[in-house]
Formats: structure tokens, sequence, C-alpha cells
């Protein structure tokens, strides 16, 4: 018999990417059916969109980790379906009929800088990380007709974690390895990245005033020590987490020598200066940090001017109609659980819930939360191999998620006609893709030749 035939239950999963498919995986090793709805017309989301493409190992071997997973028998995979565009939430959640619905949308909307009226100079002076990381990660492809940037020089990034690093590498590969090419020096990206940028002009006795070029400047509300790129361990001692924040700035001291950007700390932009309709600078207050918490100093107020604004403050999920939302994030119910508000049957895993970037932070959450759904709410009992396979990951997450089991009532096993009334929506959804199933002759089909 086929899995279809054999399995009680189908979930659906909203998303391909690293969490979705950890938790297509889980689910599917139980005999849990799974239908994959991805917006694009390929799984892998930030790793290729959002992972800047100097990491072509890392970016091969996450493809092919997803590729396994969405290939596992039960997995059914639906491209170019975005909630909000194509399929309502609330239709999917409600009237479909699945017996689950887990949300691994991830985060895809940049955290607004927060000043008001400056989003009005997106495109005029301002620009934010993950357009700009897409437009980076494909601009060298052929036939690519997605949004495009201009890195300008001397520019300011706004952030203090791994992906403002992203950023500040991005801008300080493109305006030197322009003014390199212009002298008749020419690298690829891969080279001035693994060689790094002061190693190259060492090599032709150059430095980045000799070409003309002034780099950009981070700019931080806290310290060094206090960046979020190396995380302190659980319950860590206070030697363990000075020893952390020594690594941070290590991180940073070794990143600042390679790809010679600045850095300002305990700055927070608090305003923004115009010129000719265009931002033109920002308006910093100093601050200082006092029991974790940014202090802002009273009569600091520094005004900056720059050529362009890269806002790198972090990801957060993009508004879904029928989604409750407080603030930037979903509204999960208390407790840890990962059970969506208002909703008995609808859960999230990955970075949408956790709101981090973190591969595998994600992957670990998406299995223990699919495995929780699958064990506490569709009553599927695990295979042997789960056991040791997500031990520990497994129970820290059901510990967090315990309440998933209280939440919600336990559905009966899909009928007949209800199968066969679900599935036909979803071959109709496949064939409006032009999706015939064969899940690597479609990734085939669909990636550029010339794709990283």
């Amino acid at each position: 018999m086929s899995v279809e035939s054999q399995s009680k239950y189908v979930v659906a999963v909203v998303g391909g990417a690293v969490s979705g498919a950890e938790a297509a995986a889980t689910l599917a090793d139980r005999g849990i059916e799974v239908v994959v709805l991805e917006q694009n017309l390929k799984p892998y989301g930030k790793i290729e969109d959002g992972l800047p493409r100097w990491h072509d190992k890392q970016r091969a071997q996450e493809y092919e980790r997803i590729n396994s997973k969405l290939t596992r028998p039960g997995v059914h995979f639906v491209p170019g379906v975005k909630l909000g565009r194509d399929l309502g939430f609330e239709e999917l959640a409600r009237q479909w009929g699945f017996s689950a619905v887990l949300l691994a949308n991830g985060a895809w909307k940049d955290r607004p800088v927060g000043l008001d009226g400056l989003d009005d100079y997106v495109g005029k002076g301002l620009v934010y990380q993950n357009p700009l990381v897409y437009w980076f990660n494909h601009y060298h492809e052929k036939g690519y007709d997605g949004p495009t940037y201009e890195i300008e020089d001397d520019c300011f990034v706004l952030g203090g974690g791994l992906a403002s690093y992203d950023v500040v590498k991005i801008v300080m590969l493109e305006l030197a390895g322009k003014a390199l090419r212009s002298r008749g020096h020419n690298y690829d990206m891969l080279t001035l990245e693994h060689k790094g940028i002061a190693a190259i002009l060492a090599q032709h006795g150059l430095t980045l005033s000799d070409l003309g070029v002034k780099g950009c400047t981070l700019y931080y509300r806290r310290r060094a020590l206090d960046m979020p790129v190396a995380a302190y361990k659980e319950n860590a001692t206070l030697e363990e987490r000075k020893k952390t924040e020594e690594v941070r700035e290590r991180l940073l001291q070794n990143a600042m020598s390679k790809f010679l950007f600045r850095f300002e700390p305990l700055h927070l932009p608090v305003g923004f200066l115009l010129e000719n309709g265009r931002l033109a600078g920002l308006r910093f207050i100093r601050t200082e940090i006092k029991d974790g918490k940014v202090i802002q100093l009273k009569g600091t107020e520094v005004e900056r001017r720059t050529t362009q604004v890269i806002s790198s403050i972090g990801s957060i999920p993009e508004p879904l109609p029928g989604v409750p939302q407080k603030g930037e994030f979903y509204i999960f119910a208390e407790g840890g659980a990962a059970k969506l508000t208002s909703f008995d049957n609808v859960f999230g895993v990955g970075n949408v819930v956790t709101g981090k970037g973190n591969i595998a932070v994600s992957r670990k959450h998406s299995a223990g939360v699919a495995d929780v759904v699958a064990r506490d709410y569709l009553k599927v009992p695990a295979p042997v191999a789960s056991d040791t396979a997500f031990g520990k990951t497994e129970q820290k997450v059901h510990g967090q998620t315990a309440s998933v089991a209280d939440a919600v009532q336990q559905l009966k096993p899909m009928t007949s006609p209800q199968r066969e009334s679900l599935f036909g929506r979803v071959r109709e959804l496949q064939k409006k893709a032009g999706y015939d199933g064969d899940f690597r002759a479609w990734i085939k089909k669909v990636s550029p030749p010339d794709m990283d």
C-alpha cells in the first residue's frame, strides 16, 4: 500500500526551507502525510536568498539536506504558493481539512529602524538587508530581473549580529572589487572573500585610500562584547560568559582587519537628515549599557552625514491576514507552546517562533515541535530511530510545548472522501505551477545553470 493510502492524517507545512523540510521529514518518518506549500519555485528560503553566496559549500550541503527531506515518501511538494497572495490562511487552516498546519514561513520582513517617516526613503538612500542580500546572491545570474542596488561608498550599516557582518562584507567586497577592476586587477567574489580585502591590497602594495575607497561604518547601539555573534552556553558561569564576550570582540577585530570596515559602538539612531528629497545622514545619541539595558545619555546627540544607510537590525515574519499578531510577531500560546493562539490545529516551527536566523536552532526547534504535534496532538507514536535522532532536542521542546496536548482535541482520522477532496485541491495547485511530482527534476528545471 502507498503511504497516502495508509496515512490517517495529512499535515500542511507552510514553507519548505530548513525548518519546513525538517518538520516534513519528522512527520513523514512517523507515517503522517505532509503537503509542503512553498512560496518560491525552489524551497531553499534564506539558504539561497539570505545566506551570502560566498558560503558556496554550506549552501550546497544545505540544499541537499532539504532535497533529501522533501523527497521522503509521503511528502508532497507544492511550489509557487504564497499565503496571503495565492491562498488565504484561514481558508487553509479551517476549510481544507488538514489535520494540522505548521507555519514554517520564517522571517522575511526587515525589522523597521523605528524612526517615524524614515521608511519613506527606501530607495532614496535607505536600503534594507533582505532585498540587498537577495540582489547580491542573484544579480550575476543570466536573466536576473529582481531588485538592483548600487552600493555607495562611505555608507552606514546599522546592526550588530551575524547578518550585519554579512552586510558589511557585501559592501566592502563590492566597493573594493569594483575599484580593483578599474585598475586591471580582476578578482572574483569568492577569492576576495576567502583571502580578504586587506591581503589582496597588500599583495599589490595598495590601500583603500589608494583606491579612492572610504568603505563603510557599522553602527551598533551596544558594545562589541554584546554582539550576539557567539552565544553564551546554557547556565554559563561568569567566567564562561566573559570568555564568550572575548570571542565576540575577537571576531569583530578579525573581520575589521580582513575587510577594512569601521565600527562605532554605543550609537543609537534617533533622527535623520534629508537633502534634496533623499536620506543624507542620521542623528545618533550615545548610549551606555547598565544591567544589560541600553541607556541613552542626554546631551550626547551627534549628526553624521552619509551616502547611504543599510539597515540590518533583524528580520520578522511577514504579516498574514488571519494570523493573530502582537507587535512584530505572531501570537503563540503562553508557556512556550508553539500553538498559534485562536487556532487549535496551527503550530509554528523555526524562525517564525524563535526569532533567530540560526540554521541549527531552526532545524532542532522544527524537529522537536513536529515530534510533539505528532505524538501529543495526532497520537502517532514515534519510530524507534526518532528517540536517538532527536532525543535531547525533542525532550527539551516537549517540555516547552507540553500544553499542546491539553490545548487541542484529538482529531478523527480522515475519511476517504475527505482525503480525495483535499488531494484534489493539492493536485490543482501543483498543476497550476507546472509541477508534475518529480521533485529533483523540478529543481533542475527551475534552477539557473549559473546558480551557485
